[in-house]
């Protein structure tokens, strides 16, 4: 558990469930939060959508405050003793500002360390995302990689690819 300063809202995790699945897919609120978490889908995120993402992938882990789910990441890459990939992450609106993102990064960097015993855990973030390009930062992550990538509208934009080692944890 965890409870951030100030907040009174207490936060705690779990792995997915399926009954889980159409709440997540009510997170993002438009196409450029979708792109944001998924650059793959297509708006509105759907069950199906999300569910195979979800097979494809691993330790796909929820954020609970009470007893509503208020978050939502995974791993795409998960290497014992190596690199771990932390994706999909997503926060629901009312739940945004309350230490929610926050809580889900540094949840999957541990378990990405303590579970994988991985050497680095990466995360990636769009460059017109500046919450997450202000929050990765302060939680560890350095830019490592700058990738070209196509936005929504088919405009040029950066996908920024941070990292945290091991031994650089805050």
């Amino acid at each position: 558990m965890h409870r951030p300063q100030g907040r009174a809202m207490i936060l705690q995790h779990r792995p997915v469930k399926a009954d889980d699945i159409k709440t997540i897919c009510s997170f993002p609120l438009n196409a450029r939060e979708l792109f944001f978490m998924f650059p793959k889908a297509q708006y509105p995120l759907t069950e199906a959508q999300l569910s195979n993402a979800i097979t494809q992938r691993f330790d796909s882990t929820i954020v609970e405050a009470g007893n509503s789910v208020v978050g939502f990441a995974n791993f795409y890459r998960a290497e014992t003793g190596g690199v771990c990939c932390i994706g999909n992450v997503i926060v629901a609106q009312e739940a945004r500002g309350k230490g929610v993102a926050t809580f889900i990064v540094e949840t999957m960097t541990a378990l990405a360390f303590d579970r994988y015993d991985a050497t680095e855990v990466q995360i990636s973030c769009f460059n017109e995302n500046t919450a997450g390009l202000l929050l990765y930062p302060k939680l560890g992550f350095l830019p490592f990689a700058v990738e070209e990538r196509a936005s929504l509208d088919s405009r040029r934009s950066a996908l920024i690819h941070m990292s945290c080692s091991r031994a650089a944890r805050p």
